[in-house]
């Protein structure tokens, strides 16, 4: 009598699978220097990156004795007025930027609008013509069409899929997220890059998507001005500053429409005339937030040793290996992806189109699953590789497939809108 075999249901075989790329992953061990717990799943890393475990006792220095005891000797013997430049190079290697091209300060929208500005003034006569990402961040949008107001130019929004062949002789520069914010799509910076060169225009890139979560090649694609935030995959905290790329060929002729005193090439003269500093330090413009800016420093500790290579390596993986999660979890009828299968086309994200989402979202926060919401109908999921591992992919996708046998489709498409953890619908 032959002995009958049980066939391993689909869980047990990806939970296994999960094992075995938890063990081989190079990047496991980070996940201990972050205050995670193993109760929730935390994939929300692309609005809020995790706290990282040894930043509160650097505040607590940087408040208790920085600014009580030293107090204003902290400006030169903290370092805090080198601050922007120092993390800014800091975070250079990150986005493939050399030395002196990136300073930490102010917001992504206002590093937006230096951006814009600077590049309309740099690019020659004749040239009236600011194309913007249509599906751009909102805030972007908002801030192109400003300052194209300002500047005379004619914002024209195109898609990035036919930015290639947009740029013309009028074209003076074009405003391009890295990676789109809904569906997590990435987009070709290079090859936009040179088309838009091709053309004569500059190309400025917002990489808040893309920072910290692959590698993006600021100097070696030849890109003009980027901006990008801090507080997502790189782990900087609530509102932690923004950091604004000058690319080295530009840092010259650069002008700022914001030129405030800590930009001027001798700050404490107080004369009445306004003369630029060198370098990207030109991209300041008031006093540094010295208290965000410092966690952010001491936060950027975790990033000693990584590979961008091997970080890349997992953030496709763990997008490849949820997708699959979901296919055997959930009803292919109540969830499709938004995330481009290519790796060239995808960040570190997956986006899943479900009509029921606000319902489906607040129903995963209560039993662990930490997502996001992008109404009305897209479940967003961030994969920061420094710290998700593949036993959480397949929890959440779990946890997906029991939420939807549990919210009937078809139901309400709002439980009121404020899904518990809101700022995945606010910050992006």
């Amino acid at each position: 009598m032959s002995e009958t075999r049980e066939v391993p249901s689909a869980s047990e075989v990806l939970l296994k699978r999960a094992a075995e790329l938890d063990a081989a992953d190079e990047l496991a061990a980070r996940r201990e220097l972050f205050a995670l717990d193993d109760d929730s799943v935390y994939l929300d890393g692309n609005s809020l990156g995790a706290l990282p475990r040894h930043v509160p006792a650097l505040v607590q220095d940087v408040v208790a004795r920085q600014w009580g005891e030293l107090r204003i000797r902290s400006w030169t013997e903290g370092g805090w007025w080198t601050a922007p430049e120092r993390i800014g190079d800091r975070i250079a290697p990150l986005v493939g930027a050399g030395p002196g091209r990136i300073v930490v300060g102010d917001s992504t929208s206002v590093n937006v609008f230096k951006a814009v500005v600077a590049a309309a003034r740099l690019a020659g006569e004749g040239r009236d013509e600011l194309l913007v990402d249509a599906l751009t961040f909102p805030s972007d949008g908002y801030i192109a069409e400003s300052a194209a107001r300002m500047t005379g130019l004619r914002l024209v929004p195109v898609s990035p899929a036919d930015l290639r062949g947009a740029a013309g002789p009028r074209t003076a520069a074009a405003l391009v997220n890295h990676v789109d914010f809904r569906t997590g799509r990435l987009h070709d910076l290079p090859g936009i890059t040179a088309a838009l060169h091709d053309a004569g225009a500059l190309a400025i890139w917002d990489v808040c998507h893309s920072a910290g979560a692959l590698p993006v090649g600021l100097d070696e694609h030849g890109v003009d001005l980027a901006v990008g935030c801090t507080y997502k995959y790189l782990n900087g905290g609530p509102g932690s500053p923004a950091f604004l790329y000058v690319s080295e060929c530009h840092q010259a002729a650069f002008d700022s429409p914001l030129p405030g005193w800590t930009s001027h090439a001798d700050p404490f003269g107080m004369t009445p005339e306004y003369a630029a500093a060198d370098g990207a330090t030109r991209g300041r413009v008031g006093t540094p937030d010295i208290l965000s800016m410092l966690a952010l420093e001491a936060a950027l500790d975790v990033w000693e040793g990584v590979s961008l290579e091997v970080l890349r390596a997992k953030s496709l993986a763990l997008t490849d290996f949820f997708l699959r999660c979901v296919e055997a979890y959930a009803p292919a009828d109540r969830v499709s992806s938004l995330t481009p299968v290519p790796h060239a086309e995808r960040g570190s994200q997956v986006a899943l189109r479900c009509a029921e989402a606000p319902a489906v979202m607040a129903e995963l926060i209560t039993r662990g699953v930490i997502g996001d919401l992008r109404r009305p109908d897209v479940l967003r999921f961030g994969f920061t590789p420094l710290y998700v591992g593949f036993r959480d992919a397949e929890r959440a996708a779990r946890v997906l497939g029991e939420v939807l046998a549990k919210v009937p489709a078809g139901g309400p498409a709002d439980v009121s809108a404020d899904v518990p953890g809101p700022a995945g619908d606010i910050l992006a």
